[in-house]
């Protein structure tokens, strides 16, 4: 009954945030829905393309959820219940949804361009090279981690269509290159033939739910090499086509998946509370302790736990595809707030689902929190593992978080594309086309893609656990830097920025103190022995901290001179 209580709460709760905190930010900022957007004014049929708000929705749901919020909760369980659910649903009313939907209305107002750009309206060019090298740098290692992450769920011993006995990662493998075909055929079936959103989604799910019974049934089997390969070229492709090709179908259509899954899960917490001893019961305490294996929960808890409190990575998407494909200011409170609610609320779902098989999680019998997470809510409907039940519920979990994944990861490499350009341009400069001599070459959107592709699917083919290590403090680090440089932007066009001043500051030392610890650690290590991936991890985390240091200072003189002027 206790895991009843903790979902109630915090969707009441996580509503209550969204009607009142969320409408006020919206009121405070003057979202105009007569006002046209940069999808609207700036349509190229490639980058800016305006989509319905289910459609976006879709896309900036399943981009900024990937597995965050899934790994980041369930990590941070070691230190109990209370401290997680306080954090998603405080961190997601007051520092994320802040976050996420005060960088959308600043990109929707700066014709649709990246945090970097908006930086440099406020804070000045060289504030905006040094965030665009830190975000290239998290970026990075988003492509790496991912590549990592969707090469493992999809390797296989085998070679080729296989069918009878499927593995679970020739299922996912099938299931995931069938999306990619369904949503190109979404694409053009509601872009080019004028088919309307109803009935193309209906199709849509029926592709959906034919793609999942093919997949059931026929595996797709490659090796882990082959995997990273095809993955790097078909990321590099995703981010240099029209939206509607691929990005704005595929996340639409995976959404559903995601909405799926949180059904099932919802409904999972709900049968096992009322069927007494039958299935799983929840085991996890409500506080274990403020220090743990993590750490102490300060830092600890608010890095770990991640995109289901707060995401920097949600800042860029919010203004990098998200901010293009917004037909109208009104929807952006519930693309931008709505979403990053709906990702704590999975954040404390994936808590209870740990909880479920919370004995078994500390004993180490997971491979992976998605692991951990699939066979939480498949016991709640089951505690048989050789039902078809347990199944069923087990093989869909364990594909949607796949799913996500991957699409992290092609909406990742588009963002990357943007923020490369932008780096090389001078002032007047618009486009790459614009540029004269080197720059020209190193702001074409190919030379972007491929360097950022070819160094990510590099590092993320070594299988380096160390990348992963580092993205949660890069993301948090991130997200303390998108609130400085939104509040920057509120600050000089007079608008209330006075509510990102303590997540910012939060953010910021929460995240930097946990890398002088790491650091501190890491030197440690490195002079004691020859492992190549604690020496990558200190360049990065050095080079984070530096960068983050400088960013900061800027951003102190951008406040003072705002306040002087203000006084003046």
């Amino acid at each position: 009954m206790i895991a009843v209580l903790i979902i109630l709460a915090a969707i009441v709760l996580l509503v209550i945030g969204y009607v009142t905190y969320g409408s006020w930010l919206a009121k405070q900022w003057g979202i105009d829905p007569s006002r046209k957007t940069p999808a609207v004014e700036m349509e190229d049929g490639v980058d800016y393309v305006a989509a319905k708000p289910a459609v976006l929705m879709g896309h900036h749901f399943s981009s900024i959820a990937g597995a965050g919020p899934i790994n980041g909760p369930i990590q941070a369980s070691v230190f109990g219940w209370v401290p997680v659910f306080l954090w998603c649903v405080i961190g997601g009313i007051f520092f994320g949804g802040l976050q996420d939907f005060g960088s959308l209305f600043a990109s929707i107002r700066n014709e649709g361009k990246s945090v970097g750009e908006i930086i440099k309206t406020s804070m000045g060019d060289r504030a905006k090279k040094l965030f665009i090298l830190f975000a290239l740098l998290v970026l990075i290692m988003v492509i790496a981690s991912f590549v990592n992450v969707v090469a493992g769920t999809f390797m296989s011993d085998s070679v080729g269509i296989t069918s009878g006995t499927v593995t679970g990662n020739e299922t996912t493998a099938m299931v995931s290159v069938l999306f990619i075909v369904l949503a190109i055929i979404y694409g053009l079936l509601t872009n080019k033939a004028g088919l309307g959103t109803v009935p193309a989604t209906i199709i849509g799910i029926i592709g959906i739910v034919a793609a999942i019974w093919v997949g059931l049934n026929f595996g797709l089997a490659l090796s882990r090499t082959t995997w990273i390969i095809l993955i790097g070229v078909y990321i590099a492709v995703a981010s240099l086509i029209p939206v509607w090709i691929m990005l704005q179908p595929r996340d639409y259509l995976s959404s559903f998946l995601l909405y799926g899954m949180m059904a099932v899960a919802v409904i999972g917490i709900f049968f096992s509370a009322f069927t007494g001893d039958k299935t799983a019961t929840f085991e996890l305490p409500a506080f274990t302790g403020w220090s743990t294996s993590l750490g102490g929960m300060f830092p600890a808890l608010f890095i770990t736990v991640a995109c289901g409190a707060c995401s920097g990575f949600h800042s860029l998407i919010s203004t990098g595809t998200s901010s293009k494909q917004l037909a109208n200011e009104k929807d952006a409170k519930a693309i931008g707030y709505g979403s990053m609610l709906i990702e704590s609320a999975l954040g404390v779902v994936s808590l209870i689902a740990v909880g479920m098989v919370f004995s078994r999680y500390t004993a180490g019998e997971f491979g992976s929190p998605a692991v951990a997470f699939a066979t939480g809510i498949a016991s709640m409907f089951s505690l048989d593992t050789a039902s078809h039940v347990y199944n069923v519920v087990y093989t869909l979990l364990t594909l949607a978080v796949s799913v996500f994944a991957l699409t992290s990861l092609d909406t990742g490499t588009r963002l990357s594309r943007f923020m490369f350009t932008e780096l090389f341009l001078k002032e007047g400069e618009a486009t790459w086309k614009d540029a004269t001599g080197a720059r020209k070459f190193l702001a074409h959107p190919l030379t972007g893609t491929v360097f950022m592709v070819v160094v990510g699917c590099l590092l993320g083919g070594m299988s380096l656990s160390a990348i992963w290590g580092l993205f949660g403090a890069a993301n948090q680090l991130l997200a303390g830097l998108a609130l400085m440089a939104v509040a920057a932007w509120l600050g000089q066009i007079g608008k209330n920025n006075k509510m990102f001043y303590i997540p910012m500051i939060f953010m910021l030392v929460a995240t930097l103190t946990f890398l002088v610890i790491k650091i501190k650690d890491l030197a440690v290590t490195c002079f004691a022995g020859t492992v190549w991936g604690n020496w990558f991890q200190l360049v990065i985390a050095v080079a984070m901290v530096i960068l983050a240091v400088f960013l900061i200072i800027e951003g102190i003189g951008t406040f003072s001179k705002q306040s002087k002027k203000t006084k003046a």
